[in-house]
């Protein structure tokens, strides 16, 4: 499963790494858009396989930021 972004912004935080078990609507990120801080929730249980971005990455509405297993 892939986690996306829901809209264009920074990566201010990233909650998670590689090989952490994720619960449906866990906090995995932050995303910075128009000065706020907007919260990345995992939609479904399970492992993280591969982050795809990095704090700072600017990512764009669609993006995958996270693979989970």
């Amino acid at each position: 499963m892939q986690i996306t972004s829901t809209m264009a912004g920074t990566i201010l935080q990233i909650n998670i790494s590689v090989g952490d078990q994720v619960e449906n609507n866990q906090e995995i990120a932050i995303l910075e858009s128009m000065k706020m801080e907007i919260p990345v929730e995992s939609q479904e249980a399970g492992k993280v396989k591969e982050i795809k971005v990095a704090e700072g990455d600017f990512v764009n509405e669609g993006d995958v930021l996270i693979i989970l297993e």
